[in-house]
């Protein structure tokens, strides 16, 4: 039975019209799968499904995702990021425990704030509420002594861009924001820190300069720092509030996907 499948120009360069007609007849094609871009289940049998072909120097897989959430498209990755950027999204990884994040809400706001007289795009990350040591009860806040452990540093003046972190990336995928993504322990391939429920869509702006520097700046504030702040003025307005007052770290990270 044909299934209901969408294969972009792109993706069937890559696999080849022999490969991409067996998927369009329903001879390869799963017909259950988990969306890698919501992570909810999808059926090719029942709705339309758009075929994504992450793609490494040497090697490719292909996912499957609700035609509603993403188009069919190719995704580059470098090698390395490549199992484990597949992984996350699908959810066949869970995030490792260094960070504790797994029962915390992160809220993630983007923003285009100007650093060393340069655009750049940013995330902040925030928690809803503190986030305490694994296995440590109390009404602590971790969340920054348990990042500075991953590599983050203070971030005192935003006039200048925080330090390279060596193995973190930040997943993009038709211009949406999917993960950020970590070393796993004891090393493999990258694990999934974030994971966006529904890929976050991300303005012109934030993808042109991303499209410039090809390096995202992520900023991490303990719950209550920042606050949500519609505007991105505002958004610098505390950032700076928090780095004067030694409550902010951060790290560069280049992107992963497009």
């Amino acid at each position: 039975m044909p299934r209901m499948l969408d294969v972009s120009d792109d993706v069937r360069a890559e696999i080849g019209d022999e490969e991409a007609d067996r998927l369009l007849a329903g001879e390869n094609a799963p017909g259950s799968y988990d969306c890698t871009s919501c992570r909810t289940p999808g059926n090719t049998d029942q709705e339309r499904t758009s075929t994504v072909l992450f793609v490494g120097q040497e090697t490719a897989v292909l996912a499957f995702a609700h035609a509603s959430c993403v188009p069919s498209q190719v995704v580059p990755v470098s090698e390395e990021q490549l199992r484990g950027a597949v992984r996350s999204i699908t959810a066949e990884e869970a995030p490792p425990p260094a960070a504790d994040t797994q029962q915390a809400v992160l809220g993630v706001t983007s923003g285009v704030l100007l650093v060393g007289g340069e655009a750049r795009p940013a995330l902040v990350v925030e928690p809803t509420e503190p986030i305490s040591r694994p296995g440590i009860g109390g009404a602590g806040d971790d969340f920054l002594p348990l990042l500075t452990e991953q590599g983050f540093l203070p971030v005192y003046d935003l006039g200048r861009p925080p330090a390279p972190i060596p193995g973190w990336s930040v997943l993009l995928a038709a211009g949406q924001l999917h993960a950020v993504l970590m070393p796993a322990p004891g090393g493999g391939a990258p694990v999934a820190w974030w994971q966006a429920h529904h890929p976050m869509p991300l303005s012109d702006g934030w993808r042109s300069a991303v499209g410039r520097s090809q390096q995202v700046l992520l900023y991490a504030a303990a719950a209550g720092t920042i606050g949500n702040q519609p505007r991105e003025d505002q958004l610098r307005a505390a950032l700076d509030r928090a780095a004067a007052r030694g409550a902010l770290v951060g790290a560069s990270m280049p992107r992963a996907g497009t």
